[in-house]
Parts: C-alpha cells; sequence; structure tokens
C-alpha cells in the first residue's frame, strides 16, 4: 500500500497547537520532531562527541515538525483536501506558531497540487449562495454563484466562521450596498456582497499576498475595479488607508480573531452609515462573553449573535 507522508512544519511553542489542529481533523498518530529535545538530547550526551555537524544543527535550528500519514488512495486524498483548507484558518488564528508550512514526500509536486482538487466540492451557504471551485462548473438557479480558487489565503467558505459571515452578509444585501471588508484574505466576503448586488466594496487586510489573491478571485466572478477596492494595510494604524476608506458603509464586516475585534470595536460606528451593520466573526466560544461587552462597550448593539462548531458571528448596529 502507498502512504502519504505529510508534514507541517511550526516551533515548539507551536507543537501542541498543531497536535490539537490534527486530532480535531480526526488524525490523533503523528510523530513529532521538535528542536529543543534535539538541543537536550546533545547537552545531555555531549560526552559522547566532541562537536556537532554545522549542518546538522543549522537543519533542525528553529524548527520543529509535526509528521503524519495517510493512505495513498481516494480516502487519504480526501482527507489531505479537509486537512490543506482547515488548515488556512488556523495559520490566521496561530500567528505564533511558524510558518505551518504543509509539505508532501512520497509524491510528485504535480499531483499534490491537482489530486485534493476533486475532494473540495460546491458548498450551498444560507439561502442564496453557491461557492463554488474555480475548476468545477455547478449551478443552481436559485442560488447565486461564486466562483473561488481555495488556494493558501483565508476564506474558502469551508471554515464555520466565514459561513457565519456569508449567512448574515446574505440577509443585509438587498441591492445597492456600501460594503467594507476588514481582514478579508480571499475576499470571499467583499466578493459575495457584490455578487449579491451591492453596488461597491472596499477590503483590506494586513497580509500583502490577499490583495492579488482578492483581485484574482474578483476577476473570475466578473468583478472590476470601477466598483471592488482592494489595499493591504491596518485601518488602526496607517492613518492615509483610513482616509482612502472613509464612512458611510451599509455593511462592515470583520471575519478575523476576538483580539483584533475587540481592538477595532472603537473604529466601527463612524465607518457605518446611520443603518449601517457590523457583522463579525472568528470568535472562539471561550471568547464569545469578552468580545461582546467589548462590542457593546464600544456602543454597538448587537441584534443578533450566531454560533457553529464552538465559533460565534454577531450582527451589530
Amino acid at each position: 500500500m502507498k502512504w502519504l507522508e505529510v508534514h507541517i512544519d511550526t516551533n515548539h511553542a507551536g507543537l501542541e497547537a498543531v497536535e490539537t489542529f490534527l486530532s480535531i481533523q480526526g488524525i490523533d498518530s503523528v510523530v513529532i520532531d521538535d528542536e529543543g529535545e534535539f538541543h537536550e538530547f546533545l547537552e545531555q550526551n555531549h560526552q559522547y562527541w566532541d562537536y556537532v555537524d554545522e549542518k546538522l544543527a543549522e537543519a533542525e535550528r528553529g524548527r520543529s515538525r509535526v509528521t503524519f500519514y495517510l493512505e495513498g488512495g481516494e480516502d487519504g486524498f480526501s482527507r489531505l483536501a479537509a486537512v490543506r483548507l482547515a488548515l488556512s484558518p488556523f495559520k490566521k488564528e496561530h500567528p505564533d506558531c511558524g510558518s505551518l508550512l504543509m509539505t508532501l514526500d512520497n509524491l510528485e509536486n504535480a499531483d499534490w497540487e491537482n489530486n485534493w482538487k476533486p475532494f473540495y466540492k460546491p458548498q450551498k451557504i444560507g439561502r442564496r449562495l453557491l461557492v463554488v471551485p474555480e475548476w468545477d462548473q455547478a449551478e443552481d438557479p436559485d442560488r447565486v454563484r461564486v466562483i473561488l480558487d481555495p488556494g493558501l489565503t483565508f476564506g474558502t467558505g469551508s471554515h464555520a466562521t466565514t459561513r457565519l459571515c456569508l449567512t448574515a452578509l446574505e440577509q443585509h444585501i438587498h441591492g445597492g450596498e456600501k460594503v467594507l471588508d476588514l481582514g478579508c484574505g480571499s475576499g470571499i466576503l467583499s466578493i459575495a456582497a457584490l455578487r449579491l448586488g451591492a453596488a461597491s466594496a472596499f477590503a483590506c487586510d494586513i497580509d500583502d499576498k490577499c490583495p492579488d489573491v482578492a483581485w484574482e478571485n474578483a476577476s473570475l466572478n466578473g468583478i472590476g475595479r470601477d466598483i471592488y477596492t482592494v489595499r493591504c494595510g491596518d485601518i488602526l494604524t496607517d492613518g492615509a488607508l483610513r482616509r482612502e476608506i472613509g464612512s458611510g458603509y451599509d455593511v462592515v464586516l470583520a471575519n478575523i480573531v476576538a483580539d483584533v475585534i475587540i481592538g477595532l470595536a472603537p473604529a466601527v460606528r463612524p465607518l457605518l452609515a446611520p443603518r449601517g451593520v457590523f457583522i463579525c466573526s472568528g470568535v472562539l466560544d471561550t471568547r464569545a462573553a469578552e468580545t461582546a461587552d467589548a462590542l457593546r462597550r464600544a456602543g454597538l448593539a448587537i441584534m443578533e449573535s450566531r454560533e457553529a462548531d464552538g465559533w460565534f458571528c454577531y450582527v451589530c448596529q
């Protein structure tokens, strides 16, 4: 039987988080390579050698790795696809866990790039949306089709936080709205808003890879720069970006993490039109009450609270 050997590179502090992540994906048998243990081994056994090869020490420096194995057939590729898609939001939630680069041994790169694709399926979200990978031709006459390249940037529609935001979003887009997408990732939320009938959208993210990804996904959906603007920057620290963003938004979106939403909350009300709504998600159930309190302190009234798979989404005004 052929096996897929999969590695996730992290750091010493990230090992437990990666193990927990894989356990949630149903993968409990892992092999740990830890830089800390490597140096501990050297220290405890230094009497057996006079020096350590510099190349070996360099190869181990700053790297810890979790390895797991999957069967090389259809079931293995299906599970690999699920892990690959789940890893993208995990990276965003755990910026201190190193690169979180996932690599594969015992398989050609071309196979790795293509064989997972059949397991990324079109997703019906809410009552109005159908999120479709760019290579799929799925149609539904009763739903608005959003085409997406599920690359390495957060936002494929598969994660609970994205589904929560999209389901809330579709209830507040009726045609002609002005939308702001903070922490846009792949652009899925703002692109979905435009496909649902919003008049314009402004998207931004602190990750400099996101604008190119969002532009590419917008292009797949026939959306041009006349109605869609994407920038890289931090609204809390970048005055020029804040001035460009302006105000008067009917819908402001933030699918980020609890700490960022808490920090962002005081800046939201000036961005909103008089009856505008703020839709935020990325809040774990353990941070839900704390985040809700921060939103209220910022003068936002929570109109609706949604929950799925241990994640919360708030709709505020």
